[in-house]
């Protein structure tokens, strides 16, 4: 399954570049979303590199789910697609 990557999270004065925002294919309720918690994702480069992240909460009632990767993503991964394991 892939998701699209949001941006990061953040607030009004803030960003958290730590973690990101990720809108999951074909999952558009809260209740969906909760199957994918502790999953495994992993977002290829340009390049060919692979950072491989989890998915760590929820984000708001639309089943978006934020994610944390154990290499911060760069800005441009923003709008580009991730794998989920």
């Amino acid at each position: 399954m892939q998701g699209t990557i949001l941006g990061y999270r953040r607030g009004r004065h803030t960003q958290n570049v730590n973690q990101m925002l990720i809108e999951l294919d074909n999952v558009n309720s809260r209740e969906k979303a909760k199957e994918f918690l502790r999953k495994k994702l992993v977002w290829k480069s340009p390049s060919g590199k692979e950072i491989k992240g989890e998915i760590i909460a929820l984000h708001g009632n639309k089943g978006v789910v934020r994610a944390k990767f154990e290499k911060n993503l760069p800005g441009q991964a923003i709008t580009t697609k991730v794998e989920v394991l």
